[in-house]
């Protein structure tokens, strides 16, 4: 395909080109988060306008999964007012929640509605994120012999964080950090963390494979991969290399020699089932072994999250995270997992909000998934998704990852997923 038909033409294919193409520019300066959460309400009201003056586009579609998505983002908000009013937190903090939520949860149903009803050409997503990822690779390189002469990682937090965030962080431009433990080089590229660069290279793998020309794809697939290896992130390691055959062998899945080959190698796994599992707990062992400490953090805010919420807030939550005690370096109970959470700030209602659109997408997609290339990428992006709210909070990262979910959105759009689209 040429670069020529890859040229953005409406205002929303520009809106995303640019979006995603600038991601280093705007880090560059610590706008990411900015441009990120705002992006999404731009794109909704030029499509809005559009709706209103050009009418409804042939292909555009609101999927009923769409709309659970959509109700779920309302409920928690809800939650938000109840717990904020429950816990007599008072309006300014109610405004500002309702500002991060227009910011976090809000963009997963916002960004899947644009996906399902704008007309978007998903190979000029593809191509987007591949230039990402080849920028990223170029970023790592620069900055790995930045590394190795000595130069300091932090550069300095932008004057934007005075408009408000979830943390310094997320304003902080970094070449890159050191790991607390080892004293070691770790990067976290565009993104607020080295975890959070993990769970972006394993979806810029699944986005880079599909790419057709042979210079995007393979400096894309070079990109994700030192993205996912410089991150350090244990759970980005595992999850990359399941995705990796996934990705690479789909084509093949239809072959019924892939399918003979299936039939013999499972049933060898299955008698080898105990010592294979072993290898693969004894491993696992060894992974977590590897970092102690931040092991010990996220397991104690696991279960002090669990407990307060059992105890204090199990309906509506707390409203808001709270400053963890010394034993989890102060780290916010509610971070780094979205279920627990959810139920700490949100209660059973905020869990129920994600849990049951997020089970009917999977549905969809995996029902879907052997006669369209597109909601079997799909899914493998929903899979990631999945494995990684028990290790991050996916609501505060929402701002990077709005890529996949234009794809998912697009999927769940039956005039849209089609080979034919692809």
């Amino acid at each position: 395909m040429t670069t020529k038909r890859l040229n953005p033409q409406s205002t929303e294919e520009k809106l995303i080109w640019f979006g995603l193409t600038l991601t280093y520019p705007f880090f560059a300066f610590g706008g990411l988060y900015i441009m990120g959460s705002v992006l999404g309400w731009m794109i909704f009201a030029v499509v809005l306008l559009r709706w209103y003056v050009n009418g409804k586009d042939e292909l555009a579609a609101i999927p009923v999964i769409v709309w659970l998505w959509v109700i779920g983002g309302l409920f928690m908000l809800l939650a938000l007012f109840i717990g904020h009013s429950n816990w007599d937190l008072g309006i300014a903090k109610t405004i500002k929640s309702s500002l991060g939520w227009a910011k976090g949860w809000a963009l997963m149903p916002l960004f899947l509605f644009i996906g399902a009803f704008v007309d978007i050409k998903p190979q000029l997503l593809i191509r987007a994120v591949c230039i990402v990822s080849f920028h990223s690779l170029i970023f790592a390189v620069i900055t790995i012999v930045l590394y190795m002469a000595g130069v300091h990682g932090d550069l300095f937090v932008s004057p934007l964080k005075v408009i408000g965030g979830p943390g310094e962080t997320f304003f902080t431009v970094s070449l890159f950090g050191l790991n607390p433990e080892t004293g070691a080089g770790r990067w976290r590229f565009f993104t607020p963390w080295a975890p959070a660069a993990g769970f972006m290279a394993c979806i810029f793998l699944i986005f880079t494979c599909q790419e057709k020309d042979n210079f995007w794809r393979n400096t894309g697939l070079l990109g994700s991969f030192v993205m996912s290896l410089l991150s350090q992130s244990r759970a980005g390691w595992v999850i990359y290399i399941a995705l990796t055959p996934l990705c690479l062998l789909h084509k093949y899945f239809k072959n019924p020699v892939l399918l003979i080959v299936i039939g013999v190698v499972i049933p060898a796994i299955v008698l080898l089932g105990e010592p294979l599992f072993n290898w693969l707990n004894n491993s696992y062992l060894d992974i977590k072994a590897s970092r102690p400490g931040s092991t010990r953090v996220r397991n104690t805010l696991e279960v002090l999250a669990l407990q307060r919420w059992e105890s204090e807030a199990p309906i509506w939550g707390h409203g808001i995270v709270e400053k963890g005690p010394k034993i989890v370096e102060g780290m916010p109970i509610g971070s780094h997992h979205s279920w627990y959470g959810l139920l700490f700030v949100k209660g059973i209602v905020g869990l129920l909000a994600l849990a049951i659109p997020l089970a009917f997408t999977c549905i969809y997609l995996f029902w879907h998934s052997l006669k369209s290339k597109i909601c079997y990428t799909a899914a493998l992006m929903l899979v990631v998704f999945i494995c990684y709210s028990f290790f991050e909070n996916l609501e505060i990262l929402s701002f990077i990852y709005w890529p996949a979910l234009l794809w998912i959105g697009i999927a769940l759009n039956p005039l849209k997923s089609g080979e034919k689209y692809v």
